[in-house]
């Protein structure tokens, strides 16, 4: 069965792969019939979005393993649409045993999930259903209506995971929260409720929302965490706090806390508590560290020169992960460039914190990274963490569903930052390794997957291949066929439209075509909608009055930018550039003219990070053909 239903999917996009018209699947498809979707690619007359305050408290004692919590959230349904019932996400109970998941669980990562003591909707006491895991639906006595508000509270405590990686224990007196808090799932214009489990091997999807989050913890701990830290110096001593200030204004790195002053102790304020408080706005999400044994850098960059405004890069580590000395300058360096160069949209938040853990993973002006020996492989690390500030947080994306929105784009940028931090050679040599050989040199039927499939329906390295590397170098190949200045201003366009709110791949390709003022649909078709891979191959050279004509034919069927490097016989060199946009009308095969009064020796297709499939017919060589 399985099979079968494979092999009928594959069918249906390699045959909507060959016209001009993108697939569009029904949900999306009303959308754009109710107006919340444009066909130019902005967002329609009757776009909505729904919204929510959320007012949170959360009390860890570490090394004590139960965190507990206490939540307001007011929601404001904005959609044209009555809700009956009400979805909450408990992400935590991805932990429960039984929960369904995408791989295994260890006796460390394994809790009791999180357990709701008391549930009320509008002040009024409700009993919290039981029996779900990750997903949650609430049926509402009263309905909420449209352009109508409902206030939910939740009072809760769950156990920190030992060994989880997102978020749970460091070590004993190192927390990250993350995902911590009951929110209300999205609902949105073209699903309705999001009801899709988190199975841990996916990412998220959250509606824009303002946070005033305290976390209360024992004296002598630093919380760090999304949003402004309020009071700092009620929580700090003086000098610390000091420091702190200082360092949201200072282009070098200044030492906020060492491991000499933590050694010392009297950093926080001598209560037996203290409440870190920390508020938010417009932003999809929330996560904190805390610790009482991380020392904290902090330095500052200009990301918007039209304003002067600052953003803080910071780091909490322990001093013994000795390539954290040099993360808050990574940081900087990655708010400057972003900022600056790609996508060139001042850095949208205050502030990113790399604290030092074990996930390798993107949160709101946070990421929780792993230490490691190489120092050029943690800014590498700290760089793809920090460009997901644009994808999915700015832009509201559905990870789970389209990954390749958000990851696609993070992988492509670690590539354009890696040329100026490390040279065009060494850059594009670490992504063939980590982000095409894979996928390129791999006969696997899941690796030919269309790009567009949702995340959701799939697994394993043919998802992962999806959204990273595939999705990265159809950008690129996009960035090629436009040219840097045409690129800039459609993915400024898209930015401009989309931030704040939830693209689809539609609203993308749109906005592009829109932007451009090209119908690019054959180029969407071609990465997004198809079973195509790279493989290029030079069918023949022959001489004509001009010179010469070279034969290239796309046996994988990705279009992608290439070099034509020629050699003649006088030894001299002559290349080629050749973007996408030769395929538009011929899919299968091209000829190349070259007007040359030379005797070519060699013909050699390079494909640079467009890595070909099968490189042994990529060369010719008039040595090795008779009568040439």
């Amino acid at each position: 069965m399985y099979r079968f239903a494979f092999s009928v999917i594959i069918t249906f996009f390699c045959l909507q792969a060959g016209s001009q018209e993108l697939f569009m699947p029904r949900d999306i498809q009303q959308a754009f019939k109710k107006g919340t979707r444009s066909p130019d690619g902005r967002p329609g007359k009757n776009y909505w979005q729904n919204y929510g305050r959320y007012t949170i408290i959360i009390t860890a004692m570490p090394p004590d393993r139960t965190v507990k919590g206490s939540e307001t959230i007011t929601y404001i349904n904005n959609s044209p649409d009555t809700l009956r019932n009400i979805n909450i996400k408990l992400f935590l109970n991805i932990h429960k045993p039984g929960a369904p998941r995408n791989g295994g669980a260890s006796t460390d990562y394994l809790t009791s999930g999180v357990s709701v003591d008391n549930f009320s909707i509008n002040s009024q006491k409700t009993n919290w259903p039981p029996g779900q895991f990750t997903n949650q639906q609430v049926h509402l006595s009263r309905p909420l209506m449209p352009k109508d508000s409902i206030q939910l509270a939740f009072d809760w405590h769950y156990e920190i995971s030992l060994k989880s990686g997102r978020e749970g224990m460091i070590d004993s007196t190192t927390y990250f929260l993350a995902y911590f808090y009951p929110r209300v799932a999205v609902y949105d214009d073209y699903n309705g409720w999001d009801r899709m489990n988190f199975m841990d091997s996916h990412e998220f999807y959250s509606d824009f929302n303002d946070y005033n989050v305290t976390i209360i913890v024992p004296k002598n701990y630093i919380v760090w965490g999304t949003g402004t830290l309020q009071k700092p110096e009620s929580v700090l001593q003086p000098v610390f706090a000091d420091r702190f200030k200082a360092s949201l204004a200072s282009d070098k790195v200044i030492r906020i806390i060492t491991k000499e002053d933590l050694t010392a102790g009297n950093i926080t304020a001598r209560n037996p508590l203290n409440a870190w408080q920390f508020t938010s706005s417009n932003i999809p999400d929330v996560a904190f560290g805390i610790s009482d044994h991380y020392v904290w850098d902090g330095s500052s960059v200009v990301v918007d020169d039209a304003t002067g405004r600052r953003a803080s890069a910071q780091a909490a580590y322990n001093d013994t992960a000795a390539d954290y000395h040099y993360v808050s300058g990574y940081a900087r360096h990655s708010l400057n460039w972003f900022s600056h160069k790609w996508p060139g949209i001042p850095y949208p938040y205050e502030k990113t914190t790399i604290f030092q853990g074990y996930a390798d993973m993107e949160y709101p002006m946070m990421a929780n990274n792993s230490t490691f020996p190489d120092t050029a492989f943690s800014r590498f690390v700290a760089e793809h963490e920090i460009a997901h500030t644009y994808m999915p947080f700015y832009m509201g994306i559905n990870e789970t569903r389209y990954g390749f929105m958000d990851e696609g784009w993070a992988t492509a940028l670690e590539l354009l930052i890696g040329y100026d931090d490390i040279g065009k050679q060494r850059a594009e040599t670490i992504f063939k390794r980590f982000r095409v050989q894979g996928w390129t040199n791999s006969n696997a039927s899941e690796m030919q997957i269309p790009i567009i499939t949702p995340g959701d329906a799939m697994t394993g390295a043919g998802f992962g291949n999806n959204i990273y590397g595939k999705a990265a170098v159809a950008y690129l190949a996009m960035k090629d066929l436009l040219g840097d200045e045409l690129f800039r201003k459609c993915l400024h366009e898209y930015m401009i439209r989309w931030n704040g709110k939830h693209p689809l791949p539609w609203d993308f390709f749109n906005t592009f075509n829109n932007a451009s003022g090209k119908n690019l649909d054959w180029f969407w078709n071609n990465w997004f909608f198809s079973t195509h891979y790279n493989d290029m191959a030079i069918g023949d050279v022959k001489k004509s009055s001009a010179g010469y004509t070279i034969s290239i034919k796309n046996m994988g069927g990705f279009f992608y930018p290439m070099d034509v490097v020629l050699k003649y016989a006088d030894g001299t060199t002559e290349t080629k550039h050749l973007t996408p946009a030769v395929w538009e009308k011929n899919a299968k095969q091209i000829a190349v003219p070259v007007t040359t009064r030379k005797k070519i020796e060699t013909v050699q297709l390079e494909g640079g990070i467009f890595m070909d499939a099968d490189a042994g017919n990529n060369r010719f060589s008039a040595d090795e053909k008779k009568g040439f």
